[in-house]
């Protein structure tokens, strides 16, 4: 997988200067609110908003340039970002301009070799043009831009804070909105509907996903996946039964926490999964022993894909290791991100689980009066 090895970003939001950061295949970042471990989240939606060409309309509804500017326009004159993916890196900078947008400059490499520019400062990014990029020495294999592309259009920045009645995840999808599952959980039912129906791996997960729901629903039995014709489409959406009744449950008699726990399994336990997994506060809305059964999932995940979450809960952190959880700090007004060594904590771990550590504040991470 193309996972992200280290990233360094400069100026964004409450991130003054961070160089050269390390991720690993698991990383969860707690830190107190506003601390910045969302912020960290977002440049990344960033990102993923340049790979579609969106950057202007997404930095004109988040606010403006701007709005992005660590402590405003008078202290910070441009974001910076770069990003190694194995041998291959990426970086860019936005520069804000008079109608308070971005223009962006950016430029790619192979190895330690010069950087390459993909073109000059313009209103949107070159990734998606970059795609088909060519190795300048053996023009018969894949440059750089087609890697850098490769690697960032797969990513997937999940997000299941709408469960409300008209939720995306709660509505009909056409049946042919399958290859992959949306950000929001919009396409649930059709994308489990090609996991039932599918090869021997996608049939695999899809038990897998269902024996995990019914750990936190028992009375679960199983998703009722029956499309309805729709005019020219047919659709379906997230029906179900439960253990002993054939009557066909609808997505709105679920309740939130079920909903959004069901979208969180079969996020992590997709049999194809996107090669960075990030997912804002995962525990919210979630029964405690949801949550342990989250964690579990994402350290599962993460045998296979890169794993980036951002917590403020002290029962998902018990399930990591102290080397998977990086702390968000302030300091003068910035955002600190620190990975946490196991050798720091040699004599708090053999009797305290990393959760009430972080409850406690020998992890320290709490509210920070400047």
């Amino acid at each position: 997988m193309s996972k992200i090895d280290r990233i360094t970003i400069r100026g964004f939001k409450s991130i003054q200067e961070l160089v050269d950061f390390p991720l690993r295949n698991l990383n969860v970042i707690v830190g107190a609110n506003g601390a910045g471990k969302s912020n960290f989240i977002q440049l990344f939606r960033l990102v993923r908003n340049m790979l579609k060409k969106n950057l202007q309309e997404y930095t004109v509804q988040n606010g403006g340039a701007s709005s992005f500017l660590f402590n405003g326009l008078k202290t910070t004159r441009q974001i910076q970002a770069e990003f190694q993916f194995g041998d291959n890196s990426y970086r860019f900078s936005l520069v804000p301009t008079a109608d308070d947008k971005f223009a962006v400059s950016e430029s790619r490499r192979y190895l330690d070799r010069s950087w390459f520019s993909f073109s000059f400062a313009a209103p949107e990014s070159r990734l998606e043009d970059d795609k088909n990029d060519k190795s300048s020495v053996f023009p018969e294999y894949d440059g750089p831009g087609h890697y850098v592309h490769a690697a960032i259009s797969r990513w997937m920045l999940y997000h299941f804070h709408d469960t409300s009645e008209h939720a995306p995840m709660r509505g009909f999808a056409i049946v042919e909105d399958n290859e992959y599952l949306r950000e929001d959980a919009a396409n649930i039912a059709p994308f489990l509907l090609r996991l039932k129906h599918g090869s021997d791996t996608e049939r695999r997960s899809y038990r897998r996903i269902v024996e995990t729901v019914r750990l936190v629903m028992p009375f679960f039995d199983d998703f009722l996946l029956d499309p309805v014709k729709s005019g020219p489409a047919d659709r379906l959406r997230l029906s179900w039964c439960q253990k002993g009744s054939d009557y066909p449950f609808q997505p709105y008699h679920l309740s939130d926490g079920s909903i959004r726990f069901i979208c969180l399994a079969t996020a992590l336990l997709q049999p194809h999964p996107p090669s960075t997994i990030v997912i804002d506060e995962p525990e919210l809305g979630l029964h405690p022993q949801a949550v342990g059964i989250v964690a579990e999932l994402m350290k599962v995940a993460s045998a296979e894909t890169q794993v980036i979450a951002a917590t403020q809960s002290p029962q998902l952190l018990d399930s990591f290791d102290i080397e998977d959880i990086v702390v968000a700090r302030r300091r003068d007004g910035a955002t600190i991100l620190e990975r946490l060594s196991a050798a720091d904590y040699s004599e708090w771990v053999e009797d305290f689980a990393p959760g009430a550590l972080w409850a406690n504040n020998v992890i320290e991470g709490g509210p920070v009066h400047e």
